[in-house]
C-alpha cells in the first residue's frame, strides 16, 4: 500500500475561511497560504464532496496523479476519485467543496461527478481562476466564488426533492440509514430512489452511505480514536469491517489514515460548529482561530492580512 503522504508542518501555514455572511448553502471554502515552501506527496482522502481546487501561487505547483493521469495546477477532483496522489511544491491554493446535491445543480450532466480528476479550466474556463488570482484578498476571492456559484445556481435546474432529502439524511445520520427507511420517507419505492438518486447523483445511496460514514470514521481515527472505538461508534460491524471499508476508499490501514495530513487541518479550515474570532476582535479579520484545534502538533497559524 502506498504511503498516506508527508506531514506538513501545519505551523506554517495560514488557512482563511469566508465571513458568515459570505456562506452559499452546500458549499465550503478555505484559502491555504504556505509561508515556506514544502515538497508534498500525499494520497488524497476520499471525502463527501465534489472539490474544486484553485492553484494560485507563482511556483510549479502541484501535480495531481491518477493511475498515470496526471493534471497540473488548478483541478476539479470528483466523488471517489480513488488513488489520488498530489505532489509537487506546496503554494497558495483556495480550495471549493461542493455537496453533490450543488455540484449535480451546477454541473448536470457535463462532467462525471464520480472518479473523475480534470483540469478546472476544462471544466469551468479560464475565467473563473483569473478573477481568484487578481483579487488582492481572502475575503475578496471568496466573494467572487459566491458571485460565481450563487449566480450559476440560481438558474440551474433542481433535482427531485426526493434525491435532495435522501441525500441530506444520509449526511445527518453519517451514513447510518438504511435504503428502505429512507425510501419509506420519500414515499418512493426503494429501486425508483435508487434509480433517480444514482442518475442525479452519480452515486448510488448506499455507496453515499458508505463513503459518509468513512469520512466520519476518518476523523475520529485523527481525533486520536482507537480503531475498535471508531468503528463501533461509526455503526461498522466490528474492526475488521471497518479496516476493510478504509482499505477500499483510501488503500490503507487505519493507523496509516489517522496520520493523513489533510484531516489534521480540517477541524480549522472545515469548521462544522462556530468558533471565537480572532485574537485581533477586528471585524475585517478573516483569519480563523486555530486555538480550538485538537491537534496541536500541527495547529495552523491564523493571522490577518
Amino acid at each position: 500500500m502506498p504511503p498516506i503522504g508527508t506531514r506538513l508542518d501545519w505551523a506554517l501555514v495560514d488557512v482563511a475561511v469566508p465571513r458568515q455572511a459570505s456562506r452559499l448553502p452546500g458549499v465550503s471554502m478555505a484559502g491555504f497560504r504556505h509561508r515556506a515552501q514544502a515538497l508534498v506527496d500525499i494520497a488524497m482522502v476520499a471525502h463527501p464532496s465534489v472539490t474544486l481546487i484553485v492553484d494560485l501561487s507563482d511556483g510549479e505547483g502541484i501535480v495531481y496523479d491518477l493511475h498515470g493521469r496526471r493534471e497540473k495546477g488548478s483541478v476539479f477532483i470528483g466523488l471517489l476519485p480513488g488513488d489520488l496522489r498530489a505532489a509537487g511544491t506546496m503554494g497558495d491554493c483556495l480550495q471549493v467543496r461542493l455537496s453533490p446535491i450543488s455540484a449535480a445543480m451546477l454541473f448536470g450532466t457535463s462532467i462525471d461527478l464520480t472518479g473523475t480528476v480534470a483540469a478546472l479550466t476544462d471544466v469551468w474556463g479560464p475565467h473563473f481562476e483569473e478573477r481568484l488570482r487578481l483579487a488582492p484578498s481572502w475575503n475578496q476571492r471568496f466573494d467572487i466564488v459566491v458571485d460565481v456559484l450563487g449566480r450559476r445556481l440560481s438558474t440551474s435546474p433542481s433535482l427531485d426533492p426526493e434525491v435532495v432529502h435522501t441525500w441530506r439524511r444520509t449526511s445527518t445520520s453519517r451514513g447510518r440509514l438504511r435504503i428502505e427507511h429512507l425510501a419509506d420517507e420519500t414515499g418512493w419505492s426503494r429501486k425508483r430512489l435508487w434509480s433517480r438518486f444514482r442518475s442525479q447523483l452519480g452515486i448510488t445511496p448506499k455507496r453515499a452511505a458508505q463513503l459518509v460514514r468513512f469520512d466520519h470514521a476518518a476523523h475520529l481515527l485523527a481525533a486520536g480514536h482507537s480503531p475498535a472505538t471508531t468503528a463501533a461508534d461509526s455503526g461498522y460491524a466490528d474492526q475488521s469491517h471497518l479496516h476493510r471499508e478504509i482499505t477500499a476508499f483510501a488503500n490503507t490501514t487505519p493507523t496509516a489514515l489517522a496520520a493523513a495530513p489533510w484531516l489534521a487541518i480540517d477541524d480549522i479550515a472545515w469548521p462544522t460548529t462556530s468558533v471565537r474570532s480572532c485574537s485581533c476582535v477586528s471585524s475585517a479579520c478573516e483569519w480563523r482561530d486555530a486555538s480550538r484545534c485538537r491537534f496541536p502538533r500541527t495547529r495552523a497559524r491564523p493571522r490577518t492580512e
